[in-house]
């Protein structure tokens, strides 16, 4: 049976000490179980060119300011994985580095589905010189891994405008909800090419992706849906406004 593909909204490097999000987490990480490593492509490590972390003991990166000395010091020890660096580099052309290691797109959530952390994990970069089309394509090439026991990740969020966010929480707004329901419904069409051409998915998409580095992730989550993979969709909450938690899993 072929490991699952699952998107992450991540929300606030916060959400790694707790909150309301962390049980859908833990429970995804039991249906799960323990999978032979993870391929992650977080927003957070944008590079010219395709990289893919390649050491064995990865970095815990913390790469954010003005938070809680706890969340500062935290930890996330998961193993990397050189063989499937290599193997990823094999697939998709990446070059295997040890510039980079686990930022809080990935630790962040994954220390609540595997908190052992016992399961290697190896990062993907967004490569700048791509379009959307291109991510999909690069994408597409990962999907052996599924076979061999590999859960392919993507931690962003389909709704992510900070400046719009309210500090102190509130009702979404209707383009967020708008966008983010969009956004469900061409994942369960599996309509790869119209997540890839999100501007035109609902009105206002633009206030729901002004950057895209938290959008590109789901694509290479999309992109692995086989015919009769399950698809469901969990953390389903648009949180302050306009920062989507939405996650989804793909077989």
């Amino acid at each position: 049976m072929a490991a699952p593909a699952v998107f992450f909204g991540h929300g606030s490097p916060m959400n790694a000490l707790g909150g309301p999000y962390a049980a859908a987490w833990r429970d995804l990480g039991g249906e799960i179980g323990k999978p032979a490593g993870v391929v992650m492509v977080s927003a957070h490590w944008e590079t010219d060119g395709l990289g893919v972390t390649a050491q064995t003991r990865p970095e815990t990166i913390h790469d954010f300011g003005g938070f809680p000395a706890e969340l500062q010091a935290y930890q996330y020890t998961a193993p990397g994985s050189p063989g499937l660096a290599a193997r990823v580099a094999e697939l998709t052309g990446a070059t295997p580095t040890e510039t980079w290691g686990l930022d809080h797109g990935t630790w962040s959530v994954l220390t609540h589905v595997w908190p052992d952390a016992d399961v290697p994990v190896v990062q993907l970069s967004l490569d700048r010189r791509l379009d959307a089309a291109g991510h999909v394509e690069t994408a597409r090439r990962l999907n052996a891994l599924r076979d061999e026991g590999v859960v392919i990740g993507g931690s962003g969020d389909f709704v992510h405008n900070l400046r719009t966010w309210k500090r102190a929480g509130g009702e979404a707004y209707p383009w967020a909800t708008s966008f983010n329901e969009a956004v469900k419904a061409a994942i369960l069409r599996d309509d790869v090419d119209a997540l890839a051409n999100w501007v035109d998915l609902a009105e206002e998409a633009q206030l729901s992706v002004p950057t895209d580095e938290h959008f590109l992730p789901l694509l290479y989550v999309a992109a692995q849906r086989r015919a009769g993979d399950a698809v469901s969709f969990f953390n389903d909450v648009i949180e302050g406004g306009s920062i989507s938690m939405t996650g989804v899993r793909i077989g």
